[in-house]
């Protein structure tokens, strides 16, 4: 079989060569004549997999190693067998550590003690059900907010919108949709920022679409805002950089683009395929994921506060500085080099493991509250 695959899927060509002869190339270069004689496709979220890229190709089967699929026409993939799959939550505590690490960094940059702090999560998936927990683990307060899960669980934790709007931090984690009561395209626009308390927190690692970028600059402007996180943006790659020099943290839609969601992506898409075509599958995650970098951090913790130790335990793991650092380099680019540079840092991002790879080792007494934060955001913890 041949296998066409966006090269920025990690061990893409040493796991599915077990089952096929695997072409890779950039994400945005795959093409209906690249396709013509194809059999598996497997794409990211950078793809439009629609009735132009296959028609009169022989793929029979598609797979996205995203949790998202607003980027693949189901209903054209239904009409013509071909057999699809996704890797729903495969780089949901990616997304969820990010969070964190934004957080914290905020939190130092703007003198905010996070404990005690309100945060609403509107998207309680498998990314926002982490983010709560991770959240509540440092002490915040938790408002959650998803109607589709109201309907179907008739569960009160779920509450509307509205009551989402004195919160202290604001994130969002839902799919892109654009029609149905649930549409979340533009869901953040001028009303929902005139509704929020001022000086509000907010972040977006979801799709850059639900928000309208417009109005939240106008947000920002006004200072309805006070701090803003965004990892996605509306017609990436071509992002509006006068956003991003108004924002506090910026990144190129790597939120969740730790190593270990992205093997853990393309392992979900191989079992699929190899099922699909009723072939054995031959590799496990374990044969692509190297030993942690930093396996052990050891935190004298005498004098600190918890915010501080957490911060210093999650620094040592992921700098979101740093990626923040390197985003706003393309602001020095002329405009015709930003849409490239932007896909760059995606194509090039550094290795970043999740938190549960490394042991924190702490050095005081009366350590349980600490040791409990530290747990609950991932780490493994010893004193």
């Amino acid at each position: 079989m041949k296998i066409i695959a966006d090269q920025n899927i990690p061990f893409v060509k040493e796991c599915f060569s077990s089952i096929g002869d695997v072409t890779a190339v950039s994400g945005r270069e795959i093409t209906a004549e690249i396709l013509r004689d194809a059999d598996i496709l497997l794409v990211r979220s950078i793809t439009p997999v629609n009735e132009q890229l296959l028609s009169g190709s022989k793929v029979k089967f598609v797979a996205t190693a995203t949790i998202g699929f607003e980027h693949v026409d189901i209903d054209y993939l239904n009409a013509h067998n071909i057999g699809f799959t996704s890797a729903p939550g495969s780089n949901a505590n990616s997304v969820a550590e990010y969070i964190i690490a934004a957080l914290l960094e905020i939190g130092k940059n703007h003198n905010i003690e996070l404990a005690g702090k309100s945060i609403g999560i509107i998207g309680v998936g498998n990314v926002g059900s982490r983010v709560e927990n991770k959240c509540k683990a440092i002490g915040m307060n938790v408002v959650l907010n998803d109607p589709p899960l109201r309907r179907q669980t008739n569960d009160d934790k779920y509450r509307p919108i509205e009551e989402l709007y004195n919160c202290d931090f604001i994130t969002f984690h839902t799919p892109l949709t654009y029609e149905g009561q649930d549409k979340t395209h533009h869901l953040a626009d001028e009303d929902f920022f005139s509704n929020l308390k001022n000086g509000v927190i907010f972040l977006n690692t979801s799709r850059g679409g639900v928000v309208d970028t417009g109005s939240l600059k106008n947000a920002l402007k006004t200072g309805k805002i006070k701090a803003a996180v965004l990892d996605v943006w509306e017609d990436e790659p071509a992002i509006d950089t006068d956003l991003l020099e108004m924002v506090d943290i910026g990144t190129p839609h790597i939120a969740g683009y730790s190593y270990d969601g992205k093997v853990a992506g393309m392992i979900m898409i191989y079992n699929e395929a190899c099922a699909y075509f009723n072939i054995e599958a031959k590799h496990r995650i374990g044969d692509f994921l190297p030993k942690p970098a930093v396996p052990e951090v050891k935190i004298q913790i005498k004098g600190f506060s918890d915010q501080r130790i957490l911060r210093a335990a999650v620094n040592e793991i992921y700098k979101i500085k740093d990626d923040d650092r390197r985003m706003r380099g393309i602001l020095n680019l002329p405009l015709g080099k930003r849409c490239a540079a932007f896909d760059k840092l995606r194509k090039e991002y550094p290795v970043r493991r999740e938190f549960q790879n490394t042991n924190i080792i702490l050095a005081a007494e009366n350590t349980e509250k600490v040791m409990k934060k530290l747990n609950g955001i991932g780490f493994q913890v010893n004193i």
